[in-house]
């Protein structure tokens, strides 16, 4: 993989080492981050998608550093000196490398270390000396000191995308000098399983901070989020910087009330709330607040309001889909008096989409970006489902597995235009009839997979058990 970027500056190489986890998230990240510092990057080469190793041509060292102090998806990253399938190439990559750029870190009065990095083979003590030694050919004059070095070098090899293949030979090397860390350690720190107030929905952490990531936000931004919950993604938006509010149509999820979501807690206690978590990281100076509202009912003073929307709507699996009801909506059977308005409505998977984009091409500023999770049934899914609108334009598309037959898709747009009234009417005209309407059975849907997995490895087990000879059903997918 590699990214470059488009300016009138001298390039340098950089190599990123990315996480293996969520990689189909890593290079929308990676892109979001680097437009937030100035930089137009396209991906000119999209090769080895799993692979964890992803060249950058960068302006400078500022910028990269800059990258690294936000992303969660990458590990470190690398001044690039040489590149080579073998030792002769990186030989003769580093002799092509401006030694004007390397001298400041080869002198006499300096201290070094070099580290292996291996991806998918593991190698002995011995045989990472062997490597380090065969690098005789970079000329360093200091010294080497293993604790406390000045300059940290890296050698490393991918060894292909096949765990249980592994090649006697790497596919490729790479040697460059350390320049910093991502930001992995966020993930466990903001985990869920220490946060002081969760919900059956809340949003991993790991997840949130990649959602706040593909929003570009950053310091003093107002971010909202229509369908806030327990507050999941206002945290890593707080983290970075930014005023943080929301809105929620249950009550006792927003006052932090009812019964707890925690196992061997049966109530809640009396400080479980959004801004209690804010405060269990010291961010609670950029809480605004949390409405008791309908985000199908927009109340808010029109005009562009907000630099970021983040959201997780509710799917009808663990949270149910519901909006206030009115007069207006309500279509009069014999389930209903005449004079009865019922408090709530079924609100359709496709009109909540529909709702929200409407919502934030108007109050979002231009630039200003939509991050949100839609769940699809994938025999049904194609691209021509994802909700459009005028206004926004589609930035990524990112898919994760829910099960066999369904995945969520994080998708991030962007506003590109101001809003007009004419833009609502055509959006709501089109939503109707929106290719997304199909998955408003996703509920359904979800719940049929599961049914039919369920009475497969029933069988199975009968049979099993019939024979006297029971093992337990391999490969179950987690739901």
């Amino acid at each position: 993989m590699a990214l470059s970027c488009r300016s009138g500056a001298a390039m340098r190489k950089y190599l990123l080492l990315l996480a293996q986890d969520n990689c189909e998230f890593r290079l929308p990240e990676i892109k979001s981050l680097l437009t937030l510092f100035g930089g137009h990057f396209n991906n000119i080469q999209d090769a080895q998608a799993k692979s964890p190793f992803c060249v950058l041509h960068l302006p400078s060292e500022e910028m990269a550093r800059k990258l690294m102090k936000r992303t969660v998806c990458a590990k470190s990253l690398f001044e690039l000196w040489a590149h080579g399938k073998s030792l002769e190439e990186l030989k003769e990559s580093l002799e092509r490398h401006p030694l004007e750029s390397m001298v400041n870190y080869l002198q006499s009065n300096s201290t070094y270390k070099i580290n292996i990095h291996t991806f998918n083979k593991t190698l002995s003590q011995k045989e990472k000396l062997s490597k380090i030694d065969a690098l005789e050919f970079v000329p360093f004059k200091g010294k080497v000191n293993l604790q406390n070095a000045e300059h940290i070098f890296y050698l490393l090899e991918d060894y292909g995308p096949e765990p249980n293949n592994t090649r006697l030979e790497p596919l490729q090397i790479f040697f460059g000098r350390w320049i910093a860390d991502g930001q992995r350690d966020l993930i466990n720190s903001y985990s869920v399983k220490k946060r002081h107030f969760i919900g059956n929905t809340s949003m991993d952490a790991g997840l949130a901070f990649l959602m706040a990531n593909h929003a570009r936000v950053k310091p003093n931004d107002l971010v909202f989020d229509p369908f806030v919950g327990t507050g999941g993604l206002l945290v890593p938006c707080a983290h970075f910087g930014a005023y943080v509010c929301g809105s929620e149509i249950d009550y006792n999820t927003a006052h932090g009330l009812g019964k707890a979501s925690r196992m061997n807690q049966k109530w809640r206690g009396p400080d479980e709330n959004i801004r209690a978590n804010l405060r269990q990281y010291g961010l609670e100076k950029y809480y605004v607040d949390v409405l008791l509202s309908d985000a199908s009912k927009p109340i808010w003073r029109k005009g562009p309001l907000f630099d970021a929307i983040i959201t997780d709507p509710p799917y009808g699996i663990r949270e149910s889909t519901r909006k206030t009801g009115t007069q207006k909506e309500i279509i009069k059977t014999e389930l209903f008096a005449e004079s009865h308005v019922p408090v709530q409505l079924n609100y359709h998977l496709c009109d909540i989409f529909s709702d929200l984009l409407n919502f934030a091409a108007e109050f979002l500023v231009t630039g200003g970006r939509l991050v949100y999770w839609l769940p699809v049934y994938r025999p049904e899914y194609t691209e021509e489902v994802i909700p459009r609108h005028p206004c926004l334009k589609l930035i990524s598309n990112c898919e994760q597995m829910l099960s066999s037959h369904t995945s969520r898709r994080l998708i991030t747009m962007e506003k590109v235009k101001e809003f007009e009234e004419h833009d609502q009417h055509a959006h709501e005209k089109d939503k109707h009839c929106t290719p997304y309407k199909g998955h408003n059975s996703f509920r359904e849907k979800y719940f049929s997979g599961l049914t039919k997995r369920m009475a497969r490895e029933g069988r199975v087990k009968n049979q099993e058990a019939n024979t006297g000879n029971y093992i337990g059903t391999e490969n179950r997918e987690d739901i």
